[in-house]
């Protein structure tokens, strides 16, 4: 769907002036990206296929035709070796019936007719000298567009409304009526559908299912029943008809539209055509299947098992299938409503310190967030919990990409632009082989702008706003999962402003990262402290002194729900949660370096002795404020305990370096 966007206005850059355009011209001599060695996926697969589909997955990964789809394997850091998802599987789908080469020629005479007219009315508007003063208009109108044109199209709207390196900001804006506004099906369709998946009357399963929708949007809609066997209340997501062969119909003529126009998106998006397409197909075809949202409430159910802040539905597979999903229906307070939060005991402070502290948990700690975290998916539970609906559309973080995003906020602390630009690349923003050299001022200015301010300014609209700005003037790509992070990003502290006006994120947020940078269980996370811990060469002993301090302030927060204003003590009983900081792993590493690793043992030693003086009063000062919170005794233990492999590295490391001396 990106492509047909980018080709409209491809055709139009020396006629119309740039920002008249939904898409900037873009100039640039990039070459195409070498395919490398696809590395082991690190989740477990969740997609299945059938013998037959992944015999066709398998040709299209040996084919040219699956460039694309490696060169996403790559960036992610994980390979998906049976996809739901590749130009062979819906060429057959499309093909497979008869008169389907009829169906495809009329539906691609409706698109080209609808999308040229609008198009020859954008160039209209530039001619007679009033495109500016329509915007407004044209923009309202491609949403309607969009909607007449299907499903397909209103998913693709959904993605363009969070793809600044596509369309510009005011079109965007339109277009995010559409994550909320979706006309909706006959109810009798969607009763129909429901009793095929459960292959029995709806009677015989509800006891009562509710007249009207809840809620609608591009793939389905939402009905609220009561189950006749328990009495326990359920929200029933159901398909839209016949949607399937539609999405399949449109994938193909994407794609094909989008081979030809691989030069100049090449040119234009610093990537071809076919990617872009397949990054959306991939992701739509595993939004149509409720089989694998059932999957994601597990996962997610999973991740936060032990996490008494947040809730996440239960899924009733028994009364579910590819087309239909029943999970626990979350009897909450809508999230953007902070008199009814008040009314209901809760702190809104503490609520936005859950919610920040959940989202920030899906991003970096466990690479499986929630893409779509609009107001009417998130609710505040009168027990102080954050609860979220509708995981149709999630987005994975490989372990890699999750180590990059740290690389680039290590960057962005030590003011390291040149690594930071780097960081695109490796996450897939830029193609490989790109000079970022232009991108580097762009950067700095975008940071030290922001940040220079302090927190209490800061938030991630700002920065956001200017960052489209670069994305519009460089060869920039946002891939699919990172233009959901952002969306997830923004849409959280839109509903953060709207609870309190002047919230700081970062200042909720710097806690949390504070805690998981000096205590994560992940190795590579905590040698990344070191990175931060030093700039230019010197060993920051505030910066040290201020992490710790956020982090006992994320630990005190979180040890009892900051949500309740009363605190209930049965709930707090249950808690399993941080008393204190544990940072027994972090001292072992730090003890481990020091005696293995040359460099940083000369960087330590010259830390404690800068500007030819001991600092023993930083170290003191630095002990006082983890006393209270660690055993040492316990970390003593430890460390002696780790002590022989310390010893075995350094034997290790010592032979290594007198074998490379001879």
């Amino acid at each position: 769907m990106d492509s047909i966007y980018a080709s409209s206005s491809c055709t139009v850059p020396h006629l119309l002036r740039r920002d008249t355009l939904l898409l900037p011209p873009r100039t640039s001599n990039l070459t195409a990206p070498s395919s490398l060695q696809r590395t082991k996926r690190a989740r477990r697969v969740r997609i299945s296929s059938s013998a037959a589909t992944n015999g066709a997955v398998s040709r299209a990964l040996q084919g040219v035709s699956s460039t694309a789809l490696e060169q996403l394997d790559i960036e992610r850091g994980v390979c998906i070796p049976f996809r739901k998802y590749s130009p062979e599987i819906v060429r057959n789908k499309v093909l497979e019936s008869r008169g389907s080469i009829l169906s495809l020629m009329l539906r691609g005479v409706e698109i080209v007719w609808n999308l040229g007219l609008y198009w020859s009315n954008l160039v209209y508007d530039f001619l007679v000298g009033r495109d500016e003063e329509v915007v407004p208009y044209r923009a309202r109108q491609l949403r309607n567009l969009l909607c007449d044109l299907g499903p397909s199209f209103i998913k693709a709207g959904q993605v363009l409304a969070n793809r600044p390196d596509i369309i510009r900001e005011d079109y965007m804006n339109e277009l995010c009526i559409l994550q909320d506004d979706v006309p909706s099906f006959p109810n009798q369709i969607a009763f129909r559908i429901i009793e095929e998946d459960l292959g029995q009357p709806l009677e015989a399963v509800f006891s009562k299912i509710s007249s009207e929708t809840i809620a609608a949007a591009s793939l389905g809609q939402v009905y609220r029943a009561t189950l006749r066997a328990t009495g326990e209340d359920v929200a029933i997501k159901v398909q839209r008809p016949g949607i399937e062969p539609i999405i399949y119909r449109d994938l193909f003529l994407f794609r094909t539209l989008a081979s030809f126009l691989n030069g100049i998106s090449m040119q234009k998006l610093g990537c071809n055509a076919e990617l872009i397409v397949d990054e959306f197909g991939e992701k739509l075809l595993e939004e149509l299947d409720y089989t694998l949202e059932a999957r994601n409430l597990e996962d997610f159910l999973e991740n936060f098992k032990n996490d008494p802040t947040v809730k996440i539905p239960r899924v009733y597979k028994q009364f579910s299938g590819p087309r239909v999903l029943v999970m626990e229906w979350i009897d909450g307070i809508r999230c953007t409503n902070p008199q009814a939060i008040k009314e209901a005991g809760l702190d809104v402070d503490g609520f936005l310190t859950i919610g920040v502290s959940a989202a920030l948990r899906q991003l970096l700690e466990f690479g499986l967030f929630h893409g779509d975290p609009h107001p009417g998916n998130i609710f505040a539970m009168r027990d102080g919990r954050i609860a979220y609906v509708d995981f149709g559309n999630v987005a994975v973080l490989s372990q890699q990409n999750k180590q990059i995003l740290i690389d680039a906020v290590v960057h962005a602390v030590n003011e390291d632009y040149a690594e930071m630009a780097n960081d695109f690349t490796r996450l897939g923003f830029l193609s490989p082989g790109t000079d970022v050299t232009p991108i580097i001022p762009a950067l700095e200015a975008i940071w030290q702008n922001s940040a220079g301010k302090g927190l209490s300014d800061f938030n991630f609209r700002s920065v956001t706003g200017k960052f489209n700005q670069l994305v519009y003037n460089y060869p920039i790509r946002i891939p699919e999962r990172f233009s959901l992070v952002i969306r997830s990003l923004l849409t959280q502290e839109g509903i953060c402003f709207t609870l309190k006006p002047d919230f700081k994120f970062l200042e909720v947020a710097y806690p949390y990262v504070a805690k998981r940078l000096l205590t994560d269980p992940n190795p590579a996370l905590r040698e990344r402290l070191i990175q931060v811990l030093f700039k230019d060469g010197l060993f920051q002993w505030k910066r040290l002194e201020n992490l710790i301090v956020l982090a006992k302030e994320n630990v005190a927060k979180m040890s009892n729900n900051p949500a309740l204003k009363v605190k209930d003590t049965q709930i707090q009983r249950n808690w399993k949660v941080e008393r204190k900081l544990d940072l027994t792993d972090t001292i072992k590493d730090g003890a481990r370096l020091f005696f293995v690793d040359e460099g940083i043992r000369r960087q330590l030693l010259l830390a404690l002795t800068e500007d030819s003086k001991l600092h023993i009063e930083e170290l003191v000062d630095v002990y006082r404020l983890v006393e209270d919170q660690i055993d040492i005794p316990s970390v003593a233990v430890e460390v002696a305990r780790d002590l022989p492999t310390v010893v075995r590295d350094l034997l290790l490391s010592w032979s290594e370096s007198v074998l490379s001396d001879r």
